[in-house]
């Protein structure tokens, strides 16, 4: 991330902008509790003494996972990468946190091929399980998932196991892989031999990003994060067996891409605000890929609505909302941006520009880029930042406040040129009391205690 500056924007006149500014930032809470929030956050960030985490003062953090420590279960070494992750309801109030590991083939320590859990022999990513007592002290990890590719993020489903994502395209006979990749996969953290290591392939082979249930459908949206013009698309996948439960999503259904009529760029769309009514939903010729890669297939007359950078996904109230983390005319995107969260509305069929991040008007707002986000229990929404120098974990309130929560003090970097990984995988335990977040690189997975208001 550079060092710019984040601002949300609300563009629907002088006169009523901070209005409207709350009135489009308060969508992003649906389904978050009302709570009172004092104003400027938790304070400033202090440094840490042993040079990790830097949070404000009354917060505290554990370690609870660093790469190449050993398993405690045995299998090998802590993977590298740690991404997208989510914490689920364990045993006698324990917490069971699934991370995934965005391991390429590159990567200084692989997810080790456990029996019955492995994809591909050739694959270095997957996901490993860490289940946490009453207290917070880690009683077991294990490994979730192996032999699959850059699992980057996914989510969680309503009936308590993760979907990881596969972000690329490779295919068998490249890079060292024995199989197509680019799939979704479905974890039990509880047992993961339950649901081992089968693609997901009716949900399309693309580089996933990250995916959201609708809790009252089953409709599984999915982010695509392509690295290539043209960029990505935003998907739904119509199950067979909707709310069917662990393994239903096997049965297969129907995939379908976003196109928003006169639209074929999202980056396009600058004022916070717009609206687009009467959303459309096209079945992919060939979920597959296997010729052509679903962003460059044929999509008819009307073609299809691209947008550059696709990650975060979640399901708020009755909406799902995305991020585009950055567009910029230099890559063949329509227009530059620094950051879109989007509001798509199934019953409206109804898609909002709800935030726009931007680097030019408040200095108290560092940043662009966001990444991986979530709702807190406790009302804010916090905010993953990836790119280059300094990389925080943002809050933002009701009010449109954006605060520092955390700051990564790990530096990777050469002498003279400092570097920081970036944070992913921000998550809460389900009684609220913790945030887990995990650093990029090194792997490291941190519990963070405070007075959360």
């Amino acid at each position: 991330m550079s060092v710019t500056r984040r601002q949300i924007l609300a563009r629907t006149g002088a006169g009523v902008a901070g209005i409207a500014f709350t009135g489009a930032l308060a969508e992003l809470f649906t389904g978050a509790p009302a709570v009172a929030e004092p104003r400027g956050g938790y304070g400033p960030l202090l440094p840490d003494p042993a040079g990790l985490l830097d949070l404000p003062a009354g917060f505290s953090y554990r370690v609870l996972s660093r790469e190449g420590d050993r398993l405690r279960s045995g299998e090998g070494r802590v993977p590298s990468h740690c991404d997208g992750m989510s914490a689920f309801a364990g045993p006698s109030g324990g917490v069971r946190l699934v991370r995934n590991h965005e391991n390429r083939p590159e990567a200084r320590h692989a997810v080790p091929l456990v029996p019955g859990l492995v994809y591909d022999r050739g694959g270095k990513g997957g996901c490993t399980v860490l289940d946490l007592d009453a207290d917070g002290e880690v009683r077991s990890e294990r490994v979730g998932i192996a032999g699959t590719a850059v699992n980057c993020a996914g989510g969680p489903t309503p009936w308590g196991t993760w979907l990881t994502c596969e972000e690329t395209e490779d295919t068998a006979g490249t890079k060292g892989y024995e199989k197509d990749h680019g799939f979704v996969f479905e974890v039990d953290p509880a047992d993961p031999h339950r649901t081992g290591a089968v693609p997901l392939t009716a949900l399309g082979r693309f580089a996933h990003e990250a995916v959201a249930v609708d809790p009252y459908t089953g409709i599984v949206y999915e982010t695509e994060d392509a690295f290539e013009h043209p960029f990505g698309l935003f998907y739904r996948f119509l199950p067979e067996r909707p709310l069917g439960g662990t393994g239903a999503l096997r049965a297969g259904g129907t995939l379908q891409a976003m196109r928003v009529p006169g639209v074929p760029d999202l980056s396009e769309v600058r004022e916070t605000g717009t609206v687009f009514e009467g959303v459309e939903w096209v079945p992919v010729p060939d979920p597959q890929a296997t010729g052509t890669p679903i962003r460059f297939q044929d999509f008819g007359p009307g073609g299809i609505t691209h947008a550059q950078k696709l990650e975060g996904c979640y399901w708020g109230g009755r909406s799902v909302y995305f991020v585009s983390s950055f567009a910029r005319t230099s890559d063949g995107s329509g227009a530059t941006h620094f950051g879109q969260v989007w509001r798509y509305d199934p019953r409206g069929r109804r898609l909002t520009l709800v935030v726009s991040f931007g680097p030019d008007t408040d200095v108290r707002l560092p940043g662009e880029s966001p990444d991986n986000i979530c709702l807190a229990p406790t009302g804010g929404l916090m905010v993953c930042e990836d790119g280059g120098g300094a990389q925080h974990v943002f809050g933002v309130d009701r009010r449109g406040e954006v605060y520092a929560v955390a700051r990564g003090a790990q530096d990777v970097g050469k002498p003279g040129a400092p570097v920081w990984g970036e944070f992913a995988g921000v998550t809460f335990s389900p009684d609220g009391s913790t945030m887990y977040v995990n650093c990029y690189e090194p792997g490291t997975t941190f519990a963070v205690t405070g007075p959360w208001y």
